[in-house]
């Protein structure tokens, strides 16, 4: 496979930065081929704006509009085309992060916000003219691995635990982002107890990527209903016989069937 590793730490020492390290050469050794978008050694900036689309500030900037035409002219900025490129070449995505303040840090938000552009990674239409989105889109057929550390020990980010539970914090990115716009999405790796972890630690965190990278062409993705599956009215909610009496996240995912 090609694997596109996105790696958001300021600190290449650090805990991610070793699993990054590992799991890339991990990738490697198993006859993968591994490209790197390491955001905070590339400088990369943030923040959409004007500049990105060849817009011409005195007009009043519509973001999607401009991505789109902008796209379609092959005029975006040459770091947005960058990325592109290194997506298409892609069969699947790792992106790797520490949890921070229950969300991505803001150079990841800014990689999204501004690489994820309409026209390439969603507000595309299929042949019947239905928008493709939802377990279809712009980047179907790649695959998606999230690589997070959090300070918080595994009971306080579990289905009861006082952070909440770890992939439902990970919803926006997980089902928003990265299904939204067609890609089959992994289980994610949640590492605990980052801020905390000894060399035993490291090396069982370690041991987890390895089992996740060496299952990456084949692990089964998180079960989220398709949105033209058949599983959702025409006003975009689920049909009322479906997970019936409930409620949040976890109803957007299809029960596993009985073994």
């Amino acid at each position: 496979m090609n694997v596109l590793w996105i790696f958001a730490h300021p600190e290449g020492r650090s805990l991610n930065g070793a699993l990054r390290d590992h799991g890339a050469a991990t990738l490697r050794r198993g006859g993968h081929r591994v490209r790197h978008s390491d955001l905070y050694a590339m400088g990369w900036n943030p923040v959409v704006g004007a500049a990105d689309f060849g817009h011409d500030p005195a007009d009043r900037l519509i973001v999607g509009a401009a991505s789109e035409r902008a796209h379609a002219a092959g005029v975006l900025a040459p770091d947005i085309r960058a990325e592109h490129d290194k997506i298409a070449w892609a069969d699947a995505l790792v992106v790797q992060f520490p949890l921070w303040w229950y969300g991505m840090p803001a150079i990841l938000k800014g990689w999204f916000d501004r690489v994820f552009v309409q026209g390439f990674a969603f507000g595309v239409t299929g042949g019947d003219g239905r928008t493709l989105r939802y377990g279809d889109g712009g980047l179907a057929g790649r695959r998606a691995l999230v690589v997070t550390t959090a300070g918080a020990r595994a009971s306080g980010l579990g289905p009861r635990g006082v952070h909440g539970d770890a992939e439902d914090l990970l919803f926006p990115l997980l089902h928003g982002t990265l299904f939204y716009t067609g890609m089959d999405v992994l289980p994610p790796l949640v590492i605990t107890g980052a801020d905390r972890a000894g060399p035993a630690d490291h090396a069982a965190a370690a041991a987890a990527l390895d089992a996740r990278l060496h299952a990456l062409p084949t692990a089964d993705p998180i079960p989220y209903r398709s949105e033209h599956g058949g599983d959702y009215t025409g006003d975009l909610t689920l049909r009322p016989e479906l997970a019936a009496g409930r409620v949040g996240l976890a109803v957007h995912r299809r029960p596993c069937p009985a073994r």
